[in-house]
């Protein structure tokens, strides 16, 4: 069953027609006087028949669109468009989660710098590259800025006009170096599209304003394209709308309009949870575009971003036959080679592998991620002892998690749905219960998982993965971020579990046999994406405007 609109049919042409071929005696005899006084014939009836063509033809060519690419990617593509660009023109430079350092690793891809380079820093140990000086005063500028904010109800950006005043600087020739010791831990991989746009903007000689907005513009544009591709390969199905959901939270929204690593790695989190829970959860087969997507991705996700390595690697659980693999047989059927079924596997560790030699380039970077925190605590963050801690201790560690859950899970819960870049803007509470309506409503109208394929056991590999997939996230931070002997893991943000959700809950609904049904015991599919396109619109434009009136007032 699709959810795209309702096909509708007129006869107004047929009318038309029927009038025009003389079968009606008197029809005919009337013509000649209609003719001779056609100037009595009112100008506004031909307007009015000329307005109805036009609007019937607009809406024959949306309907072709929808059918053609499925509801929720056309949805998602506007709205997503929409919105990124709105939040990438009104987030004042470098305010998005870690954008100054985001930006500076983007910035060292682009000319050529792929593996993290230490820089001399009389603090310690750190890493970054060499940044525009005129860049960079716009960077302190905006630090100072977002982290010296007045009471309220003053507006958070302190001067409009000195943004203007630096970001309509030349980029200039000189450059110093940057710190980011962060981001200078992620492999060249998810700042692709950013430094595509760096290096356009230099082609196109832009000011400073101007190549920012340029590069959150490429991400957005990338995370359209990705994003996309998956809702388009779920476009026969109502399980789109989940992801639609999922894909266009305000989170997801706002760090697709600003400059993060984070875009393209919840890009393609996205696409491979809907072709997995196409494939696997619903048992299609995926056509051959969609099966080199995922082997792609299995690649490039555990890359971009370690943590949902993973995630990557549910592709083997994938039965063979469901992979666009072979050739058309005689009688129309897929006939799948033996050696088949090892290429998901191949992937699987070709990402693995990459996976495994990045984090060997990457670790020494670990050393210097306590500069990320304060002054006294700089000398604090040891990845190889609070490791050996997890090893030699496991009962404190669990205890330290514990204690992390109990009392920042209200903060993590919020942050799933949006907390806006480093102004710190909680979204409105009325976006989070939007949000809570389209999940309901689209999780209820889901299709029925195909037990054939998602087989108990493969379902449960799946729901261990995605648990494993989330204490990977703890870990990580608790090693890398989090001060040896500190009372919580630091660093835990609820954005990080948004590229889990998908294939989480299509475990949920392969278990949860409730779905929502109409008088008539069937499924509502028109009514119900209208609800969940509605809701999402609504979430999206209460947190732009909440973040629009505090930081700009």
């Amino acid at each position: 069953m699709t959810t795209s609109a309702d096909q509708t049919t007129t006869d107004a042409d047929q009318g038309s027609s029927s009038a025009d071929n003389g079968s009606n005696p008197a029809q005919a005899l009337d013509k000649p006087a209609r003719s001779d006084n056609s100037a009595a014939q009112p100008k506004s009836s031909e307007a009015a028949e000329s307005t109805g063509t036009s609007h019937n033809a607009v809406r024959r060519l949306a309907q072709r669109i929808v059918t053609r690419f499925g509801a929720a990617t056309v949805a998602f593509t506007i709205m997503a468009a929409l919105f990124g660009a709105l939040f990438a023109v009104v987030t004042p430079p470098f305010w998005g989660h870690d954008e100054i350092t985001q930006f500076g690793r983007a910035y060292q891809v682009a000319h050529g710098g792929f593996l993290p380079e230490q820089i001399k820093d009389n603090r310690g140990i750190a890493y970054g590259g060499d940044v525009p000086v005129s860049i960079t005063a716009l960077m302190g500028y905006a630090l100072n800025d977002y982290t010296t904010n007045p009471e309220e109800p003053g507006e958070m950006v302190g001067d409009p006009d000195g943004y203007d005043r630096l970001g309509g600087a030349e980029v200039s020739s000189a450059t110093e170096p940057v710190w980011f010791t962060n981001t200078a831990a992620y492999s060249p991989v998810p700042y692709i599209p950013a430094a595509i746009g760096i290096r356009l903007a230099e082609l196109s000689g832009l000011d400073v304003a101007g190549m920012i907005l340029l590069t959150r513009l490429a991400g957005l544009l990338t995370y359209l394209g990705v994003v996309g591709f998956g809702l388009w390969a779920l476009r026969k199905h109502r399980v789109q709308w989940l992801a639609f959901t999922v894909a266009a939270l305000p989170i997801a929204v706002f760090q697709s309009g600003t400059v993060t690593a984070d875009t393209l790695t919840n890009a393609l989190a996205i696409m491979v949870s809907a072709l997995l829970v196409k494939a696997l959860f619903l048992g299609d087969r995926l056509g051959r575009f969609e099966t080199a997507a995922l082997l792609t991705a299995t690649i490039l996700l555990p890359i971009s971003k370690p943590t949902y390595v993973l995630l990557a690697m549910l592709i083997v659980v994938v039965p063979v036959h469901r992979f666009g693999f072979g050739r058309t047989g005689n009688g129309g059927s897929w006939a799948d080679a033996g050696w088949q079924r090892w290429i998901p596997w191949g992937f699987a560790a070709a990402g693995g592998g990459v996976f495994a030699a990045w984090m060997k380039v990457a670790a020494p970077t670990g050393d210097g991620m306590g500069l990320m925190r304060p002054q006294h605590q700089w000398n604090s963050v040891k990845p190889g002892e609070q490791l050996h801690g997890i090893l030699t201790d496991p009962l404190h560690f669990v205890n330290v998690f514990g204690e992390s859950i109990a009392l920042r899970d209200a903060r993590w819960f919020t942050q799933f749905f949006g907390e806006l870049g480093f102004s710190y803007i909680d979204v409105p509470a009325i976006s989070v219960l939007a949000c809570l309506l389209a999940f309901a409503v689209s999780i209820g109208i889901a299709d029925r998982m195909n037990p054939a394929t998602a087989t108990f056991r493969r379902t449960l590999i799946v729901g261990l993965t995605v648990a494993a997939s989330v204490a990977m996230i703890y870990v990580t931070l608790y090693m890398s971020f989090t001060p040896v002997g500190y009372y919580i893991i630091d660093g835990v943000q609820g954005r990080y579990l948004v590229p889990l959700a998908i294939i989480g809950l299509a475990v949920l609904l392969r278990w949860m046999p409730l779905r929502l049904t109409g008088s008539d015991g069937k499924t509502p599919t028109r009514g119900p994406a209208i609800t969940v396109i509605a809701a999402t619109s609504f979430a999206l434009i209460a947190a732009l405007w909440k973040y629009y009136s505090i930081v700009w007032g």
